[in-house]
Order: structure tokens, then C-alpha cells, then sequence
């Protein structure tokens, strides 16, 4: 019987043997038939046995149940152990299958690399294979090459025992040769100088009787100063390069020019009297062209000694410059200045001079003259006295001379070029200069002795400008082919090009790191580049018109002056604009700074100076750089 009919059937039993016994004892009169009593009773008994039967069967599958219920709850909790052990023991599981999931990727990688390193190992095991046999081929190849060397080299041994004796003659006759040589030369320096000698005295005596004009002294000035504009090495119209004798007895495009004794009729003498030529200007004087048809009539010759292929400007006697005006009527435009290292003098330029000013009142110091019309630099040496002047009249001559500061004597004349000078810096040590110019060249000087060490060639066009490296190493360019270029000192090599620019380049300088150059242009930028590769840094930008000029001050700071009439203070760092200095009316051509009296000079086109305080931008001085104008104003800066 299931269990939960058990206990009901137990409690109706129970409960109807109660009920009889109550029936009996509230009728304990009543006397019912005793037979039907005992069948009562006999039919309670076995409702009772069966009962009890019930009740038995009930408790013993109760008690089954208990045990089952026991021995399930027991599994229960065994399963809930074991559920729980497997749950705690899950993670390290799957860790440990994501271990074995690695490993075996990990494994498979390496199986693949193990296979590749495998293949290649073949491939190198027959490559390896190869060259062995090349190489035994090459080395049967060599045994045999050597073999055949060390039989040439025998028979060579032979030859050389056989042929020194010749050769130790040969050396031997070569030394005598060489002293035999060493003495023509000197004889014929001794004959040559002997001949010039005596060839200038019947020249002078020529001369004195009216039958010698001297080429070198009265004809070659006036071709340089009128003709080789036009006719030049680099210009040469009509194919005509008057710029040496040579190239003028040479001829042009229409055949020889001169004729020597035909005063009348070689060609030169009828273009310049007919004023044909100099053409689209002035022509000669009268003076000029009687003396030209007389040297033609002459024989055109050459002075005696000097060289037919040298430049004009190199052969003919140095030119006395016109003298300045006394005092000026008008102002001239201001191209150069530059401050004396203890700052307490400012040169400047002038007209066929260099004017030096007193830095604290502006009071004229000193005028030095005779140089050539534009003066386009002025440097001072470290000593504090010489200066370093760059000069030129355009399309006629340049020059650069070192002169003394404290009495305007000329300590050496470095160049005399075809045309003008445009630059003058000495080395930061003082021993060497370097100049520039519309020759495309930079030069390279000795200061104490004079001597030209390096020319540099490089350039497409004018070079415009220079700076040294602060080790005296290298040396930048600014030209007018539109590029900046570094140089080794030393050797005079191109080392790096930079031409970020796209236009003329007027100003170039070293920044104090010798690692960075600052250059200025017509692109109205400055620009920062490197010197190991030329690489753009920075680009300064912000100005109205060219930059003229750039310097960079030792603290790495950059001044800069412009045609859009304002000079400027930049950091290096950044780019970023410090100062803006304000009050020039015209192009700022040229500027300088004294850092250790924070002193800052421009000027300007129209002629004007002004001294600042560069530490606060204000004017101390302004006047201009023209003696007798009397234009002097102090400003208020301390």
C-alpha cells in the first residue's frame, strides 16, 4: 500500500474500536444475542488483524521509505561534495585547457618553424654544397693563376735585375735633368726680368718721345670702366670679351676688332668714334678715344711683363677712388654696419668711404676714404683696430681690404675683382677672412700675410652673403642662384645644398650650436636648417617684404632687418617674435648687435642710423649717416 494512505487507515481503525467501546459501556443493559456478539466480534477481530496487517505493511514500507529517503539524502549530499569539489577544481581546468590549447599552438608554430628551419637548412646544405664546388673550382683556377704569376714573377725578377741598372741611370740623368731645368728656369726668370726691365725703359722712353702708350696704365682703365660691362667673360656681346688683352686682340663675332697699326680703321677706333660704341650710354671723351686710335696706331701692344690673359682690373695700376663730398647734401642709402667688439664705435657705410661714430653721442670719429663707390660690408677683426671692408662699383670693379680703425691706413688689398665685393668676415679666431661677391666666388685668406688660400667656385650667381661656423670649420653661403650652401674650409668642398628658399637668398648665419644655419630671403622668410643633411627645422614668417639680413646672437636669439621697413627679434627655439622694432621710413638694409652693451644698430635706404636698447626696444640714437647734415637725435633709453 503506498505510503500516504498508511496513516489514515490506521487513525479510522483506531478510531472505530473506540466507538464500539463507547457503545458498549453506555449499554452495558443491553443484552444482545451472544452469537451475535462473538460474530461481531470474530468480524471486529478480523477487521482488527487486518489492520493491524495494514498498519504493519503501512510502518515497514514507512520504514523502507525512511531508509530509501536516508540513503538518497546521503547520495545527495555525496553529489552536492562532489559538485562543489568539481565547480572549485572547473577554473583549473579550463585554465588548464586553454594551457594545452597554447601549448599545442604553441607546438604547432614550432613543429612549422622546425619544418621551415629544416628546409632552409637543406637549401643552405646545397647551397653550401655549390660553393664548395665552385670554390674547389675557383681554387684549381687560382693554383693555376699563381702558378702562372710565380712564373711571370720570375721572369719579372729577371728583368727588373736586368733593367735597375738602367733605371739608376735614368734616375741619375733625371735628377741632372731636373737641376738643368731648375737653372733655365731661373735663367729665364733672370733673362725674363732682365727683359722687362729693359723692354720698360724703351717703353718709357717711347713714352717721353710720344711713341709708346702704355696698355696697362692708359687703355686697359678705360675699357674696364666703359667696355667690359658689356663685354666680359660671362656677357660677352658680340661674342667680344674685352676682359683681358687677349680676348680683345681675339676678336669678336664679326672678326678682329683691332688691327694692329690701323689707327683709323680697325673697328674698335670707328664704333668708339662714331659713338656706336659703348652702346645705350655716354660715349668716350674725345681724350679717350684719340688715345685709343694712338695705341692702336702704335701696334696695340701689350706692356712689357704683364700677363695678355689676366683680367683688366688685375693688371691695371689700382685706381685712386673719388674723394667723398665734405659735407653731404643729401643722404646716401646705408648697406653696412657693424660694431667695434668693445662697442664703442660704429662704422658705417658711406660714399667712397667708411664713416666710424661714436656709440654713446654719435659724434663723428673718422672718415675713411679712397675705396671703390658702394660699400656692402664692414667686419671688425677680434684685435678691436682692423676692419674688414667689402666694396665694389658695379659692373667695374670690387675689392676687399683690411684697414686700421684707429688711423684708416690700408693693412692689406685682398681682392681687386671685376665687380663688387659683397661680403668680408673674419674667422672667429681672427687668423683667416673670408669675401664674396658677383664673381660667384668665396675667398679664402691669410689675414696676417695676405695670401689667398681657397676659392670656391660653386655657385650659379652672385653669393651674396657669409657666415662662419663657431669652430672656424665650415662656412655658409647666401646667393643669388636662389641657394644656401655649406663649405669645408679646408679643403674648399661643397658639403651640403640647401634651397628651400625658391628665391634670391640675401643673409645667412650660424646659430651658436654649429648646427643650425639661419638664412633670409626674398620669400619674405627666414628659414633654420641643418648642416648634416640641409633639413628645414623651423620657417619664420611674418614679414611684409625681403629679409635683408639675419645674425644670430649668442643666446641663440635671431635679429633681422627688412624693406617692409622693421627689424626684428625672434627666438631660434621656436620661432616665436619678441620684438618688433618700429620707426625706420624706409628698407632696412643692414643691422648689427653688441649683446654685451644691448646695443642693436640698423639702417636704412634713406640714410638714416638708429641705435637701440635691445633689451627693451627702445631708440637711443638716430641721425644720418651723412657728415654735415647735422641730424642728430638722442633718445631717452639709458
Amino acid at each position: 500500500m503506498p505510503h500516504r494512505f498508511q496513516f489514515p487507515l490506521l487513525m479510522a481503525v483506531l478510531m472505530g474500536l473506540a466507538a464500539s467501546r463507547g457503545i458498549a459501556e453506555d449499554e452495558p443493559q443491553a443484552a444482545p444475542a451472544l452469537d451475535a456478539l462473538k460474530s461481531d466480534a470474530a468480524a471486529a477481530e478480523e477487521q482488527r488483524a487486518a489492520a493491524a496487517e495494514q498498519v504493519k505493511s503501512a510502518t515497514e514500507q514507512l520504514q523502507q521509505l525512511d531508509r530509501e529517503m536516508l540513503d538518497l539524502r546521503r547520495e545527495l549530499k555525496k553529489a552536492e561534495q562532489s559538485l562543489k569539489a568539481d565547480e572549485e577544481n572547473l577554473p583549473k581546468q579550463q585554465e588548464a585547457a586553454k594551457a594545452a590549447v597554447a601549448a599545442k599552438a604553441a607546438a604547432d608554430e614550432a613543429r612549422a618553424a622546425a619544418e621551415k628551419a629544416l628546409a632552409a637548412a637543406q637549401k643552405q646544405a646545397e647551397e653550401a654544397v655549390k660553393k664548395a664546388e665552385e670554390a674547389a673550382k675557383k681554387a684549381d683556377e687560382v693554383a693555376k693563376t699563381v702558378a702562372a704569376t710565380e712564373q711571370t714573377l720570375a721572369t719579372a725578377k729577371t728583368g727588373v735585375q736586368e733593367t735597375q741598372p738602367k733605371v739608376d741611370a735614368l734616375a741619375a740623368s733625371l735628377d741632372k735633368t731636373r737641376q738643368q731645368l731648375a737653372a733655365a728656369e731661373d735663367q729665364l726668370e733672370n733673362t725674363t726680368l732682365a727683359w722687362v726691365t729693359k723692354q720698360r725703359a724703351v717703353e718709357s722712353v717711347l713714352r717721353e718721345a710720344g711713341e709708346w702708350v702704355s696698355f696697362r696704365e692708359e687703355i686697359a682703365p678705360v675699357f674696364n670702366r666703359r667696355c667690359v660691362a658689356c663685354h666680359n667673360t660671362r656677357t660677352a656681346k658680340g661674342r667680344l670679351n674685352m676682359a683681358s688683352y687677349s680676348g680683345l686682340m681675339k676678336g669678336g663675332e664679326s672678326g678682329a676688332v683691332v688691327d694692329p697699326g690701323d689707327g683709323e680703321f680697325s673697328n674698335l677706333c670707328l664704333l668708339v668714334e662714331d659713338e656706336s660704341m659703348p652702346k645705350d650710354a655716354d660715349p668716350l671723351t674725345g681724350e679717350q678715344i684719340a688715345l685709343i686710335k694712338r695705341w692702336v696706331a702704335l701696334g696695340a701692344k701689350l706692356d712689357a711683363g704683364v700677363d695678355p690673359d689676366q683680367t683688366l682690373i688685375r693688371i691695371m695700376p689700382k685706381q685712386q677712388q673719388p674723394a667723398a663730398p665734405e659735407a653731404y647734401k643729401v643722404s646716401i642709402p646705408v648697406t653696412a654696419v657693424a660694431f667695434s667688439p668693445d662697442g664703442a664705435l660704429l662704422a658705417t657705410s658711406g660714399y667712397h668711404e667708411v664713416l666710424l661714430w661714436n656709440t654713446s653721442d654719435g659724434a663723428l670719429v673718422r672718415r675713411i676714404g679712397n675705396i671703390a663707390e658702394r660699400i656692402s660690408d664692414i667686419d671688425f677683426h677680434p684685435d678691436g683696430d682692423r676692419m674688414a671692408i667689402a666694396a665694389g662699383t658695379p659692373g667695374q670693379m670690387g675689392e676687399v681690404l683690411i684697414v686700421k680703425a684707429s688711423d684708416g691706413t690700408v693693412v692689406a688689398d685682398l681682392v681687386t675683382a671685376d665687380d663688387a665685393m659683397f661680403a668680408a668676415s673674419f674667422s672667429p679666431d681672427g687668423t683667416r677672412l673670408a669675401a664674396c661677391g658677383a664673381d660667384r666666388a668665396i675667398r679664402l685668406f691669410d689675414v696676417e700675410t695676405g695670401e689667398e688660400q681657397t676659392v670656391i667656385e660653386d655657385h650659379a650667381d652672385w653669393v651674396m652673403d657669409i657666415s662662419w661656423s663657431p669652430d672656424g670649420s665650415k662656412i655658409a653661403s647666401a646667393s643669388r642662384d636662389k641657394t644656401s650652401k655649406l663649405f669645408d674650409t679646408t679643403t674648399g668642398d661643397a658639403l651640403v645644398t640647401f634651397n628651400k628658399h625658391g628665391d634670391v637668398v640675401f643673409g645667412v648665419a650660424f646659430l651658436p650650436d654649429g648646427k643650425t644655419v639661419a638664412t633670409a630671403g626674398r620669400d619674405k622668410k627666414i628659414r633654420l636648417w641643418t648642416i648634416d643633411k640641409a633639413a628645414q627645422t623651423r620657417e619664420i614668417g611674418g614679414f611684409g617684404s625681403d629679409v635683408f639680413k639675419v645674425a644670430a646672437l649668442p643666446d641663440g636669439r635671431l635679429v633681422s632687418c627688412s624693406a617692409d621697413k622693421t627689424v626684428r627679434l625672434h627666438t631660434s627655439e621656436d620661432g616665436k617674435e619678441v620684438r618688433k622694432f618700429e620707426g625706420h621710413t624706409d628698407w632696412v638694409y643692414a643691422i648689427a648687435a653688441h649683446p654685451a652693451t644691448a646695443r642693436l644698430v640698423s639702417g636704412s635706404y634713406d640714410g638714416e642710423i638708429r641705435l637701440w636698447n635691445l633689451d627693451t626696444g627702445e631708440t637711443v640714437l638716430t641721425f644720418k649717416a651723412a657728415p654735415g647734415l647735422e641730424q642728430v637725435a638722442a633718445g631717452t633709453a639709458p
